[in-house]
Order: structure tokens, then sequence, then C-alpha cells
């Protein structure tokens, strides 16, 4: 198996789907933000929400499962951070209050689903002492086997 197969894409990675779709939600947002709020709330909330996508991209690329976990870990601190800002939205009076309370609402579903996936990879490492597969990308021993597709099941419950 080879990092180019389909299986590894970060696009057909379900979690990253889902914090993508959040992060498109919250642009809107962003849109909506008063001027005055151009160089404070604005570039805070873009720095938050591209975390989220980012860290967990960075996760995904990687193949030892405490990194993953750890940048699991940022993404869930960016959503949670998301979160409050859409709370000082809802204080201000910013935005449509229907699709503010919706968007914390997905970015709570987020914060489940990220939870689930640091679950399942801490649940793999264990199972990893006891069982590996060769890597071919490093010849090395590595327990990540057909990850994504797995990994997207995991997600669907």
């Amino acid at each position: 198996m080879m990092v180019g197969d389909k299986k590894y894409r970060l696009d057909d990675f379900e979690l990253y789907n889902l914090a993508r779709e959040f992060r498109k939600k919250v642009y809107k947002l962003i849109k909506q933000l008063p001027s005055e709020e151009r160089y404070c709330l604005e570039p805070q909330i873009r720095r938050a929400i591209v975390s989220v996508t980012n860290n967990i991209a960075e996760g995904h690329g990687r193949w030892h499962y405490q990194e993953n976990i750890q940048f699991c870990r940022v993404s869930r601190g960016s959503v949670e951070e998301i979160l409050d800002d859409i709370n000082v939205c809802l204080d201000e009076g910013y935005g449509e209050k229907n699709h503010n309370e919706a968007l914390k609402e997905d970015g709570y579903a987020l914060v489940a689903k990220i939870n689930s996936y640091i679950a399942y990879l801490r649940k793999c490492k264990q199972g990893a002492n006891e069982q590996s597969v060769v890597d071919d990308r490093t010849n090395h021993q590595s327990p990540i086997t057909n990850r994504t597709s797995t990994i997207n099941k995991i997600l669907e419950h």
C-alpha cells in the first residue's frame, strides 16, 4: 500500500470533511460581522477555524497514533475556541441568531466526532502493541492499515 493510494487521501477522510463543512459555515458568520470587528474578532475566528482543519489534516498525515492524537486535541481546542467566539456573536447580536445557534450545535457535534476519533486512535495504539504490519513507505513496523475506511465507519456512530 502506498501513501498515494485513495484510501489514505485526506479528501476521503470523513472527520476532515465534517470540519471543512463547519469551517464553511463559520466563514458565513465571519462575513456578517460588523466592521468594528475587522481587526479583533474576525481574525481571531479565522485563525481558530483554519486551525481546526489544519490540525486534523496534519494529524491525518502522521503515521504515529500519539502524534495524530495530539493534533486532534489541538483541533478540538480550536473548535471550543470557535464555540466561545460564537457566544460572543450571540451576546453582541452579530449575525443571525438561528444560524449561530445551529453553528454551535454543529461545533458540539464536531467535538464529539473528534473525541470518537481520539478514542479510536487510543484503541488502535493499544492493539498495535500486540500486532503490527509493515509500513510500505519506510519498511518499518507500523500499525496503520486501511485506516480511512475503518475510521469513517467509526465516525458514523
